[in-house]
């Protein structure tokens, strides 16, 4: 599928981002009525169905090779997204992003080859170390061991997606990765309960929640992936806490204490300084406009 509208890596990373945030507010009213798993389930499946519309992948021209991408992408695409759903559901949102973000975040430190890379790096972590709230008393420790296991798949989600991108379309990759992932996450959505509850409305806003944090953003980040090292993409997916803390003031009514203003400085500035720092860069010669 060929277009003419083409977007560059870092903007594409950044609408993303904001994308899941829109999301993460239609997830958090749903959780309510049907619970995490079937909210993970519910976006993922319909996340699949709107891609392979959209891009109908032929299953039956992949090589083996592919296929091996494609199991691996799918399943921590899955997994990713429900053991983090399942982690907000007993932790605060915001430190939910937090912590899944030492996944990428580590990734980045041991992807980092030039020494101006840790300057962003140590940015990103005070803001984290800002964000998170440290100090809280009865946390849940399950909540916090879930979020960084989800972290754990979101680098490899970063690894595998740079990785499949150099070996076929964008939008195939993303398509059938929601499939495998679909299958993988169904039958936690399905025994919890949860899909049993579903009506209109409820399917509704399961297909916004499907648009903003899945098809919209994974899309927009498998292009961006095919020019932009693994290290630049985790460092700029440092602004996640603090999208996700601007989401929260917007959609919640949550104001930011001058600690948190602090913390949206460093990872802003961090975002900043890796976007200078890719510019410089020379991308992989590949055409972002065939997805």
């Amino acid at each position: 599928m060929k277009s003419k509208f083409t977007i560059q890596p870092i903007p594409a990373v950044i609408i993303a981002i904001i994308s899941v945030q829109c999301g993460a507010a239609i997830a958090k009213g749903l959780f309510p009525e049907i619970g995490a798993a079937a909210t993970a389930s519910l976006r993922i499946g319909l996340s699949a169905a709107i891609l392979s519309i959209t891009f109908r992948p032929n299953l039956l021209k992949f090589n083996i090779k592919q296929w091996k991408y494609l199991l691996l992408y799918g399943g921590s695409l899955g997994l990713m997204n429900m053991i983090f759903y399942l982690a907000i559901e007993r932790i605060p949102v915001g430190l939910g992003v937090t912590l899944e973000f030492v996944g990428p975040l580590l990734l980045a430190i041991f992807g980092s080859k030039k020494a101006i890379d840790f300057i962003w790096v140590i940015l990103s972590i005070i803001g984290i170390a800002l964000i998170a709230p440290w100090t809280s008393n009865g946390l849940n420790i399950l909540g916090v061991l879930l979020a960084l296991l989800a972290g754990a798949f979101w680098a490899a989600y970063i690894i595998l997606g740079g990785k499949i991108s150099k070996i076929m379309k964008g939008g195939e990759a993303v398509s059938v990765g929601m499939l495998i992932a679909t299958i993988v996450i169904l039958p936690f959505g399905v025994f919890s309960g949860g899909l049993h509850h579903l009506t209109p409305k409820l399917l509704g806003l399961g297909t916004a929640l499907a648009l903003l944090s899945s098809a919209i953003p994974f899309t927009l980040e498998i292009r961006a992936l095919k020019q932009l090292p693994a290290r630049t993409f985790s460092i700029l997916m440092s602004l996640e806490p603090a999208m996700a803390s601007l989401a929260a003031f917007v959609f919640l009514k949550e104001h930011l204490s001058l600690t948190e203003c602090a913390a949206v400085t460093c990872v802003v500035i961090a975002s900043a300084g890796s976007s200078f720092t890719a510019r410089k860069t020379k991308p992989l010669d590949l055409n972002v406009t065939d997805v």
